[in-house]
């Protein structure tokens, strides 16, 4: 058994924060002596250990603890999971410290930020309201989209640029192999799972304009590689036939 302040030394969590995750019903200690000392064993410190990489990863509290209480919690599933997220966040941070030390190797004085640029995906919104506004497709769009904060938008956006870097890597295949079909196919269920049902008809009209040569196949080729948009419209077309 260790007392509060062994488990704050070891796992650098403040004492305030451990009364707090008791409080909240977080992390309850295995036993409070009659002095009212708080008691942690190695099954707490595990759970401990849970809530940190979850935290790590930006879950709020109240999700991890609905995840921890759920009677399927499988803690190997979690580790799973756990490492797939901290690795695409290690691959981020990677990209992020190239582009830092290009920065600083080449004294570059302006910097593009036209791939992150939100005033252009709202402008796509805006498009896409005029054009089919009106469909299933787009009030279901509506409706996912509703009450998310502009970081939880830009992290959704994120994910779907992650996807195309996936392309990139896979360029050297060619559009119909399998590894690159499986990756039209990860991208139709992220569409459908953050933004509307994305049936073949709906993904075949994407991957038209991803390839047409606009401003989205520059934004797509810019977040990944040069020719990325082009490689993903034509494996999206052999999909969708």
């Amino acid at each position: 058994m260790r007392t509060v302040h062994e488990v704050s030394k070891l796992t650098g969590v403040s004492i305030r924060t451990l009364h707090y995750y008791d409080r909240i019903g977080l992390l309850h200690p295995t036993e409070t002596t009659l002095s009212g000392y708080r008691l942690y064993d190695d099954t707490a410190l595990e759970r401990l250990q849970c809530i940190l990489l979850f935290r790590e990863l930006q879950f709020p509290l109240k999700e991890i603890k609905r995840i921890l209480d759920s009677p399927n919690f499988d803690r190997n599933r979690a580790l799973d999971q756990q490492i797939a997220l901290l690795e695409l966040r290690k691959e981020r941070l990677g990209e992020l410290i190239d582009l830092a030390r290009e920065i600083r190797r080449t004294g570059v004085k302006k910097l593009d930020f036209t791939a992150f640029d939100t005033k252009k995906l709202e402008e796509y919104a805006q498009q896409a309201k005029e054009n089919w506004g009106n469909t299933e497709a787009y009030q279901e769009y509506e409706e996912k989209s509703r009450g998310k904060s502009k970081d939880e938008v830009q992290e959704r956006n994120r994910g779907l640029m992650e996807l195309f870097q996936g392309f990139a890597k896979l360029s050297d295949q060619t559009p119909d192999s399998a590894a690159v079909q499986e990756q039209v196919k990860k991208l139709q269920m992220y569409i459908t799972e953050h933004f509307y049902t994305c049936t073949k008809e709906i993904l075949r009209g994407l991957g038209t304009m991803y390839g047409t040569g606009g401003e989205m196949t520059e934004n797509i080729d810019r977040a990944s590689q040069i020719g990325t948009a082009k490689f993903a419209a034509e494996a999206i077309r052999i999909y969708c036939s």
